[in-house]
């Protein structure tokens, strides 16, 4: 479908976007080069790799499917990196119990964005939000949470720092092992239990 690719170019074009302010927080030159092509690369990679996606489901179905939930799994993920640095960049902090607690608010703001984009276009709801639905999600979603926050905490609180990198980089890297460990789950109980009932195919 046309609005497939017209939908995963919005997602690559908010991504090239949202991933401005990590880099930056890192301490990566943000220069109008640097901007063109994360905005326009992403912008035209993303409808390129739900294509091949697409082609790899005619083989296995899921593979189309997981492809919608990546895309938009990489748009929370960059909506959950953009607010955690925002707070980091606003306080200065980026360890301790401040840094789990923004890292809660980051990992809600990327999963409200995931209800809607999972709902209508991963998994090709037909049938209007309700409660219960909303209820299955949140539960599932919380269990999610606790993973992502509390691998992010171990990463950056437990494991610690190594010698010689940036608190900047480490709190970002914590992060991204957070949103790998909690993605699988996230998609299969989606899949399985939470959308189940009214996905198209």
């Amino acid at each position: 479908m046309k609005k497939d690719y017209y939908l995963v170019a919005i997602i690559g074009f908010l991504v090239g976007w949202l991933v401005l302010l990590p880099a930056k927080n890192i301490g990566l030159d943000i220069s109008p080069i640097f901007i063109s092509v994360s905005v326009l690369g992403l912008t035209i990679f993303a409808p390129i790799a739900l294509f091949i996606l697409k082609r790899l489901g005619r083989i296995w179905p899921i593979f189309e499917q997981f492809g919608k939930f990546a895309a938009v799994g990489t748009l929370n993920t960059l909506l959950d990196l953009g607010v955690l640095n925002l707070l980091m960049l606003m306080t200065g902090i980026y360890g301790g119990l401040s840094f789990t607690g923004f890292k809660a608010v980051s990992f809600v703001v990327g999963t409200t964005n995931s209800y809607f984009w999972n709902k209508f276009w991963t998994f090709g709801s037909k049938l209007p939000v309700t409660i219960s639905e909303y209820g299955r999600f949140g539960a599932f979603t919380l269990v999610g949470i606790a993973i992502n926050v509390t691998v992010a905490s171990l990463v950056v609180n437990i494991i610690g720092i190594p010698s010689g990198i940036d608190p900047r980089i480490w709190a970002n890297i914590g992060a991204i092992v957070a949103v790998f460990s909690a993605m699988l789950w996230n998609f299969f109980t989606y899949k399985k239990i939470v959308f189940k009932e009214n996905q198209n195919g």
